[in-house]
């Protein structure tokens, strides 16, 4: 898989419209965590060293095609201005002739930031006619966002009809760290998955069952597969409707003699708070109105056995409530002891990226960490990424 570099083009004052993800976390209208900006920065630094008129696309939030003031991408520009040294000039719009004229008066090495892509319906249809709006303003289309390259949405699919499409340092990054997990890898192999929903991991457990030798699950995840082991959750997280799915990916792996490891205790408490009264209790003894919220002690003790042995691990979603501390122990021993494992880590997805940034674990402790939760996940079971697609060498 060969992507067509940045470094190939021709950027000399051409107007640069780049596709960046900064779907980044506010706080009374501050950046939280600028870990997506950061990512993006060896292009943005690229596009200056030549020369380019830089035009920056970037959605946040959900915004459903309405304007909305808390999702305004202004916070955006002030952290990305500071951190360059130099001004971003926020625009009010994706579109239009105000935009136009903006552009238009823009000198090489100057960098504007183009309002919420998603403020507008043809975003996320991928409308023809927003594509060629979008593709109007400039001369080359760079995409570095690899976060959202599961989506065929107009900033981030469409727009490649209209004009050359390069990628840039980040989407080059991710795809060569993550096509070397499709080939031959180190073992024992260990896949750690967290987070709420089965439907996201499906694809990866599946392509993954005759590969991997480990299997750790929790989180929400792991509910429903103790419910599938026939366990009583209690009012736990968990989706009756994917118990069959969850039985079909266990009985694959054993037959794969894969190893698939469930909590085996856990802890519960009656309310989600930080100052909840918990139990570590024995998955079979769960009931009533308990809530499953973390694995257990024994739990952890066996994950981090494993992890120790393992010289490749791929972990994606957090294993227990890590925001509350009563139900963050699990998830911490888990960031901990993949940062110290003797292996290959890749780790992905926002909420694993938010975990470890809470517990205070540099990033760089792992040999790569994915901007993308659901685009890492549909890269590794094999799916073809849009906005992959549109800058492949033919």
């Amino acid at each position: 898989m060969k992507i067509r570099s940045i470094k190939t083009a021709d950027l000399k004052e051409k107007r640069v419209l780049v596709r960046v993800d900064f779907n980044v976390p506010l706080e009374n209208g501050k950046v939280t965590d600028d870990t997506r900006i950061q990512a993006s920065l060896p292009t943005i630094e690229h596009l200056l060293e030549n020369k380019a008129k830089i035009i920056l696309m970037s959605h946040l939030g959900r915004p459903e095609g309405k304007k909305v003031d808390e999702l305004k991408l202004d916070p955006i520009a002030k952290k990305l201005s500071e951190i360059l040294g130099k001004p971003v000039k926020k625009l009010n719009d994706c579109t239009g002739d105000g935009v136009k004229a903006e552009i238009d008066a823009m000198n090489p090495g100057e960098i504007v930031l183009l309002e919420n892509t998603r403020f507008y319906e043809g975003e996320t249809d991928n409308d023809p006619e927003f594509c060629k709006q979008l593709a109007a303003l400039g001369d080359i289309f760079v995409t570095d966002c690899f976060g959202v390259a599961h989506r065929k949405h107009a900033s981030i699919y469409g727009i490649a009809e209209h004009l050359p499409a390069y990628g840039g340092f980040l989407i080059q990054k991710e795809v060569e760290a993550l096509s070397e997990l499709m080939k031959e890898t180190p073992r024992p192999l260990t896949i750690i998955m967290g987070g709420a929903k089965i439907e996201t991991k499906i694809g990866l457990m599946k392509n993954f069952v005759s590969k991997a030798d480990h299997f750790l699950v929790g989180g929400g995840l792991a509910n429903t597969f103790l419910a599938a082991e026939g366990f009583q959750v209690g009012d736990s997280l968990y989706e009756p409707d994917k118990v069959e799915v969850a039985q079909e990916i266990m009985l694959e792996t054993d037959a794969l003699d894969g190893e698939f490891h469930l909590p085996t205790d856990v802890i519960v408490a009656d309310e989600i708070s930080d100052d909840a009264k918990t139990l570590d209790i024995p998955v079979r003894d769960t009931e009533g109105s308990m809530k499953i919220l973390d694995i257990g002690r024994n739990t952890i003790e066996k994950f981090e056995e494993v992890i120790k042995s393992s010289k490749t691990i791929i972990w994606n979603g957090p294993v227990g409530l890590f925001e509350k501390d009563p139900f963050s122990q699990g998830t911490r021993h888990v960031a901990i002891a993949v940062a110290n494992a003797d292996a290959k880590t890749i780790i992905g997805g926002g909420d694993t990226i938010e975990a470890i940034t809470h517990f205070g674990i540099e990033l760089d402790k792992y040999t790569h960490v994915s901007t993308g939760g659901g685009a890492m996940l549909q890269f590794l079971e094999g799916t073809s990424l849009p906005g992959i697609e549109i800058i492949l060498e033919k």
